[in-house]
């Protein structure tokens, strides 16, 4: 059996699930979302606990497990305190800046970038340390805006200029070796 499927999860306060047939509804204080599950996979709610439990052991509903599982508890996670992503901007001149609610990016170009906020996603650019926060309840979105963010300047492998995530390790290249002087 699935070890992530199997296990139980266990909804935070102020956190609700409605399930019709296979559609659950999550409501918290950051949001809320709704996703229609596979039909194959049957998902209890008992005294604030949800359960994931499946009919066989065919490879198919075997996968399917573990996903719906997994993406559930994202939605519980997500409706109940949020997910956040950080991005640092390393470079001479670099700076990320807010204009309403949309992040305005100074990275090396001969223009801003202008990088609008979608529902749900909200922005903070704080000058001082460079970095720019992602937040959002809804994980796959948070990490989408925040990789398509880094894509408008990836970090370079010589300098080590450009956006990258909190943490990210990027590994410096040597350059040119030069002359020997003969």
């Amino acid at each position: 059996m699935s070890r992530i499927g199997r296990m139980p999860i266990t909804l935070p306060k102020g956190v609700e699930v409605k399930i019709e047939g296979n559609t659950v509804t999550v409501s918290g204080p950051k949001g809320s979302m709704t996703e229609t599950f596979s039909p194959e996979i049957g998902i209890k709610l008992e005294d604030g606990v949800l359960h994931i439990e499946r009919p066989n052991d065919e490879p198919r509903v075997r996968a399917l497990h573990g996903t719906t599982r997994a993406l559930l508890h994202n939605m519980v996670v997500g409706c109940g305190q949020g997910f956040e992503r950080e991005i640092e901007v390393i470079g001479v001149g670099y700076r990320a800046e807010l204009s309403g609610k949309d992040l305005i990016l100074n990275v090396g170009y001969s223009h801003p970038v202008k990088f609008e906020a979608p529902e749900g996603i909200s922005y903070e650019a704080d000058a001082k340390t460079r970095l720019i926060k992602i937040k959002g309840h809804d994980r796959q979105q948070v990490g989408q805006i925040a990789a398509n963010i880094r894509a408008i300047r990836p970090p370079e492998h010589y300098h080590g200029t450009g956006l990258r995530y909190k943490g990210e390790i990027v590994k410096l290249k040597a350059g040119k070796a030069g002359k020997t002087g003969k």
